[in-house]
C-alpha cells in the first residue's frame, strides 16, 4: 500500500484529516519520487498543527509516538502502538528521521522556500517556522535594557504607588520596575492577582518617566488591545475601575487609555486575507502597546503583532500562563512564561530590582525570564476560597488534594460536585433551571428567565422608515430607556450563570446540552429558531455591526414588540445603552446556554457549571479544567458523567 492509502485508512479511523491528506498529496506532486518517510512526516506535522502544535517533535515521536500524536477516540494513546494500522508508521531512530528529511528537496534547514523546515529535532511547516523567527527576533531585540537607572522622582512615585506590602516580595511593584527597564515585559498571574491594577500603576509611572526624560514633555501614544471583543470589553471595564482607586493626579489618569480594541481591529484586518494593514512596512504609531488575555493569542497573531511594531515601541503582555492556549496553533504565552514561577533572575536583573525583592529569587533563567513577573497573591480568592484552592491544586496536578477540596462542601461552600448518570438527570435540570432572587451567586438560568418576564409594557408603534431603501431603518432603539434598563438587567442576570463544556459534540457537549436546556427553559416557544430568551454568541467578527467573536446577546422583544438581539453597549453617564440588532443580520451565531471552555476565556461568571464528558479526549487537559474553574467568581459546580474522568484530565497536561 502507498502512503496515501495508509493515510486514507487513518482518516477512516479518525486519526488524520482530509487536510492532512491534501498536504501529503501536495508534497507528492512537488517531488514524485519523494521518500515515504518525508510523506509521513508531512502528514504528521500537518496533524500536529491541527492539534495546536506548531512543530512535530521528532525525538518525542521516536520515543512515544502514540502520546506525541495524541490521536483521538482512544482512552490510552499507548494502545496505538499495538494497533495494526498504527504499525505502518516508520519506526526509525531520531538520526534516521533527520537524515532522511534533510536529503529531500522539500525540506530546508533555514532560508529558502521549501514547504518544510527541519530545525534540529523539530519539523515545521515553513510558514510557522517564519512566524517563530519573527517572534524570537522581535522579542530578543526588545529585551535589551534601555535604562541604567531610574530617576529619583520616579523611584519616589513607585514607593508612593506601592505602600509597604505584607508579602515578602511585592511582585506588583517588581513587575512595574522591570517593565521600566526594557521595551518588552510580561505580567502573568492567576485570577484576582492584580494584573490590571498593576498595569494602571505601571502606565502612570511610564507617563511620569516620559515627562522626566523628555523636554518638552512627550505625550505617550498608548494602545490597549485584547484577542476578542469580550476580552476587550472586560479589560476596558477593569481599567476604568482600577483608575478610580489609583492614587495619582487626575492629569495623569486622563492620559491612561480606558478603551481597548480587538487585535484584529488594532492591526487592521483585511477581508479574505491573512495579512493586515499594519506590518513592518506600515507599523503602528504607538509608544506603548498593551495586550491583555495574552494566553489566547496564537503564534500567527503574535508574529503579526510583533511585525507591526516599530523598533521603539514597548510591548507589555498580560495574562494567565496556566490558562488554555489559543484554539489556533501555538501556546505562545505558556512558552514565553516557562519558568516564571521560579523568579529566575540573573545578577544584572537582581541589581535592578534589589530594593524591592526579598529572598524569593532562584537560579538565573532565560533572557525572557528577566522581563517576566508572576503575581502570586490572589485578592479575589483567599485561603478559605474553595475555587482558589481547587484551581491551585488542579494547576499543580495534585489529584488527591483536588478531590479532597471538592468533597469538602462543609469547609468550601462555594464548591459542589455532581456525578450524573445521564444527560437527562433531574439534578442537572434542577441546577440549570434554578432561580433564587435573593442569592445572585447561586443562580441557574431560571433567574434570567424570570427577569425576562419583567419586561415593560409593549407600545406598538410604526418603525422608522427609510424611503430610499423602502424598508424599516435598522438600528438601536434609543427612544425607550426603560427597555434599555430592562435589557441590561436581563444581560446581567444571564451573566450570573454559565454552563461550560469540554467538547462541542455529544450528549455532554455544547450542541447536545444547548438543545436540552432550550427544552427545559423555553419548550413553549420551540421549535422556532428565534424566540424571546435565546442567548446567542457571535462566532465571527462583524465590524459593520461592531460585534466581535465571543460577544453574547439575548433575544428580546423591544419596545415595538419586535424580536431583536440585545447586546451590551458602553454606557454614557447615567444613560444605559443597548445595541438592538435584528436576528436577520446575525448569520454567524450559535446558541450560548452552553459554550466551550475555550470560548469562555476572557469572561467571568458568578456561578460556573463545568461539564466533563464520559470518555477521555485529547482536549480534556489540566489547563482546560483550570480555565473552567477560574471563570467562576463566587460558586463552581463540577458535573461529571464518569467517576474518574476528572482525575484523568488533571493528569493530562498539554504542556
Amino acid at each position: 500500500m502507498t502512503v496515501l492509502e495508509h493515510v486514507d485508512d487513518w482518516i477512516g479511523l479518525g486519526w488524520l484529516s482530509h487536510l492532512d491528506r491534501a498536504f501529503v498529496r501536495f508534497l507528492q506532486d512537488q517531488e514524485p519520487d519523494v521518500d515515504d518517510l518525508v510523506l509521513w512526516a508531512g502528514a504528521l506535522v500537518s496533524h500536529q498543527l491541527g492539534r495546536g502544535e506548531v512543530f512535530l517533535d521528532l525525538e518525542k515521536l521516536c520515543r512515544q509516538p502514540g502520546l506525541t500524536l495524541a490521536l483521538p477516540n482512544e482512552d490510552d494513546a499507548g494502545q496505538f502502538e499495538h494497533d495494526e494500522s498504527f504499525a505502518v508508521l516508520p519506526k526509525h531512530q531520531l538520526e534516521h528521521w533527520q537524515t532522511g528529511l534533510s536529503q529531500s528537496s522539500l525540506v530546508g534547514l533555514a532560508d529558502g522556500n521549501t514547504p518544510l523546515v527541519l530545525a534540529g529535532k523539530r519539523l515545521y511547516l515553513r510558514r510557522y517556522w517564519q512566524y517563530q523567527q519573527i517572534l524570537d527576533q522581535a522579542i530578543q531585540q526588545r529585551l535589551q535594557p534601555i535604562r541604567d537607572a531610574l530617576p529619583a522622582a520616579v523611584q519616589d512615585d513607585i514607593n508612593a504607588l506601592f505602600p509597604k506590602s505584607k508579602e515578602h516580595s511585592d511582585w506588583q511593584k517588581i513587575a512595574c520596575v522591570l517593565a521600566l527597564r526594557a521595551r518588552f515585559s510580561i505580567i502573568t498571574g492567576g485570577p484576582g492577582t492584580g494584573k490590571t491594577t498593576t498595569l494602571t500603576k505601571l502606565l502612570a509611572l511610564l507617563i511620569n518617566l516620559a515627562n522626566d526624560e523628555t523636554s518638552p514633555a512627550h505625550k505617550l501614544n498608548i494602545l490597549l488591545a485584547a484577542p476578542t471583543g469580550k476580552a476587550a470589553a472586560r479589560v476596558s471595564e477593569s481599567i476604568s475601575k482600577a483608575l478610580d482607586r489609583l492614587a495619582t493626579p487626575d492629569a495623569i489618569k486622563q492620559l491612561i487609555p480606558q478603551k481597548a480594541s480587538t487585535l484584529h481591529r488594532l492591526l487592521g484586518s483585511r477581508h479574505d486575507s491573512r495579512r493586515y494593514l499594519h506590518d513592518r512596512n506600515n507599523p503602528l504609531v504607538a509608544d506603548i502597546v498593551i495586550v491583555d488575555e495574552a494566553s489566547m493569542i496564537d503564534l500567527e497573531m503574535m508574529a503579526s503583532l510583533l511585525d507591526a511594531l516599530a523598533d521603539s515601541t514597548q510591548l507589555i503582555l498580560l495574562g494567565d500562563k496556566d490558562q488554555l492556549a489559543s484554539v489556533e496553533a501555538g501556546s505562545v504565552m505558556g512558552d514565553l512564561c516557562h519558568g516564571a514561577e521560579n523568579a529566575a533572575y540573573d545578577e544584572q536583573t537582581r541589581q535592578w530590582i534589589n530594593p524591592y525583592l526579598g529572598d524569593d529569587s532562584a537560579t538565573a533563567g532565560s533572557a525572557i525570564n528577566q522581563q517576566t513577573v508572576m503575581l502570586r497573591y490572589s485578592h479575589r480568592f483567599g485561603e478559605h476560597s474553595g475555587i482558589g484552592q481547587l484551581a491551585k491544586a488542579v494547576n499543580h496536578g495534585e489529584i488527591a488534594e483536588a478531590n479532597a477540596i471538592l468533597n469538602n462542601a462543609k469547609t468550601y461552600q462555594d464548591l459542589s460536585r455532581l456525578l450524573l448518570s445521564n444527560p437527562t438527570d433531574s439534578r442537572l435540570k434542577q441546577l440549570i433551571t434554578h432561580s433564587d432572587g435573593k442569592d445572585s451567586t447561586r443562580q441557574g438560568y431560571g433567574y434570567y428567565r424570570d427577569v425576562i418576564k419583567q419586561r415593560p409594557q409593549v407600545t406598538v408603534r410604526p418603525e422608522p422608515f427609510d424611503r430610499a431603501q423602502e424598508s424599516p431603518v435598522e438600528g438601536p432603539d434609543h427612544s425607550s430607556p426603560q427597555f434599555n434598563h430592562w435589557a441590561k438587567h436581563v444581560l446581567d442576570a444571564f451573566d450570573t450563570f454559565q454552563v461550560l463544556c469540554a467538547l462541542r459534540r455529544g450528549p455532554w457537549g455544547v450542541e447536545g446540552l444547548n438543545q436540552r436546556i432550550e427544552q427545559w427553559l423555553f419548550a413553549d416557544q420551540l421549535p422556532a429558531l428565534w424566540y424571546e430568551g435565546r442567548p446567542v454568541m457571535i462566532t465571527r467578527n462583524d465590524y459593520n455591526l461592531g460585534l466581535m467573536n465571543g460577544d453574547i446577546g439575548i433575544t428580546l422583544k423591544d419596545s415595538t414588540g419586535k424580536l431583536r438581539v440585545a447586546f451590551p453597549s458602553e454606557d454614557s453617564g447615567d444613560t444605559v445603552n443597548i445595541r438592538w440588532v435584528s436576528p436577520m443580520r446575525l448569520p454567524d451565531v450559535e446558541t450560548a446556554f452552553a459554550i466551550t471552555v475555550h470560548k469562555s476565556q476572557g469572561s467571568e461568571f458568578n456561578h460556573v457549571a463545568l461539564v466533563l464528558p464520559e470518555t477521555k479526549n485529547p482536549v480534556l487537559t489540566r489547563e482546560l479544567i483550570y480555565t473552567g474553574i477560574t471563570r467562576a467568581k463566587d460558586n463552581f459546580t463540577l458535573l461529571e458523567s464518569r467517576a474518574d474522568i476528572f482525575n484523568q484530565a488533571i493528569v493530562a497536561s498539554c504542556k
